[in-house]
C-alpha cells in the first residue's frame, strides 16, 4: 500500500442469516479488537443492517452490538468506522420505488441513532439518502418514475446531514461511477457536509468483464486507464464537495491532540 494509505480491517461477518428475521449482524469467531489492531489496523470497520421500524427486541440486540464494539475500540484507542445499511423488509427491496420514498426517513434515522456517544462510534459510513434513479431530472433516472424532485433530494442530503452527531462519509452501494459522482455532485450541491468517501465497486466494477475476457494482464491495464480517470473524476468532485473531518468538531484549533508514547 502507499506509505501514508491506512488499513481498514473489517470486524464482521460477510451477510446475514435469511432464517432469522432482523438481519442480525455477527463477528468474525476468532478476531477481536486486538487481534484486529495486532494485525496491522487503522482502522476497524463493521457493516450492520438497520430498520428503525423492526421490534424492539432487533434493535436492541443490535444498539448492544455496536455498544460492545465501540467498547473495543475505546480500549484499544482505535477509530471505529460504522457502515449502515437501512432495509424496510416490508416495504421491499433497497432498490425499488417502494423503498425509494422511505429511503431519506431509515438513513435520517439511523444516522441519528448511531452517531450518539455512547456507542463510541468515530465516523458512520453512511448511504447516499436517495436513490437517484428516481430523482427528477438526474442523468440516473432513466425511467422518468419520480419519488422526489430535485430540491427534495437536496433537503433529504440536508436532513440526514443534520441528525448526525459524528463526521460521515458516503459509501458507493455498488452503483456506476457516474450515478456516484451524481450523486455527489448533488449532495455538494445541497452544501452537505460530507467528509468524504469510501467506495469500492464504483470505481472497478467495470473491470470485472475487462479480466473475464483478457485476464489479470487486461485488467491491470484497464485499471492503469480507465480506473484511474474514475478516481480522478472522483477526487475532483470531493475537492469542491468534501469538507474536513475536524470542520464536523469546530476546526483543528478545537481539537485536543494528545500523543502516546
Amino acid at each position: 500500500r502507499a506509505p501514508n494509505a491506512g488499513v481498514f480491517l473489517a470486524y464482521e461477518k460477510t451477510g446475514y442469516d435469511t432464517n432469522v428475521e432482523g438481519r442480525l449482524p455477527d463477528l468474525l469467531d476468532e478476531w477481536s479488537v486486538r487481534r484486529l489492531v495486532a494485525a496491522g489496523a487503522d482502522v476497524i470497520k463493521v457493516l450492520m443492517y438497520y430498520n428503525s421500524q423492526d421490534t424492539a427486541h432487533i434493535n436492541t440486540t443490535k444498539y448492544a452490538f455496536i455498544e460492545r464494539i465501540g467498547a473495543e475500540c475505546r480500549a484499544y484507542d482505535v477509530p471505529f468506522f460504522l457502515e449502515v445499511l437501512a432495509y424496510d423488509d416490508k416495504v421491499g427491496e433497497e432498490k425499488s420505488f417502494e423503498f425509494a420514498r422511505v429511503k431519506p426517513t431509515r438513513v435520517k434515522e439511523y444516522m441519528q441513532e448511531f452517531s450518539k456517544p455512547g456507542y463510541g462510534v468515530d465516523v458512520l459510513k453512511v448511504e447516499i439518502p436517495v436513490n437517484m434513479a428516481y430523482v427528477a431530472g438526474t442523468k440516473a433516472n432513466k425511467e422518468g418514475k419520480i419519488a422526489y424532485s430535485r430540491e427534495e433530494a437536496k433537503q433529504f442530503f440536508r436532513d440526514a446531514a443534520a441528525a448526525s452527531q459524528v463526521p460521515f462519509i458516503y459509501l458507493s452501494a455498488g452503483v456506476s461511477n457516474e450515478v456516484f459522482l451524481e450523486s455527489l455532485e448533488l449532495a455538494t450541491e445541497a452544501d452537505t457536509p460530507f467528509a468524504g468517501v469510501l467506495c469500492g465497486r464504483a470505481t472497478w466494477q467495470d473491470g470485472i468483464p475487462v479480466y473475464a475476457k483478457g485476464g489479470s494482464t487486461a485488467l491491470r491495464s484497464w485499471l492503469e486507464d480507465k480506473g484511474v480517470q474514475n478516481i480522478q473524476a472522483l477526487n475532483k468532485v470531493l475537492k469542491k464537495g468534501a469538507k474536513p473531518w475536524w470542520d464536523f468538531y469546530g476546526g483543528k484549533d478545537a481539537i485536543e491532540v494528545i500523543q502516546r508514547a
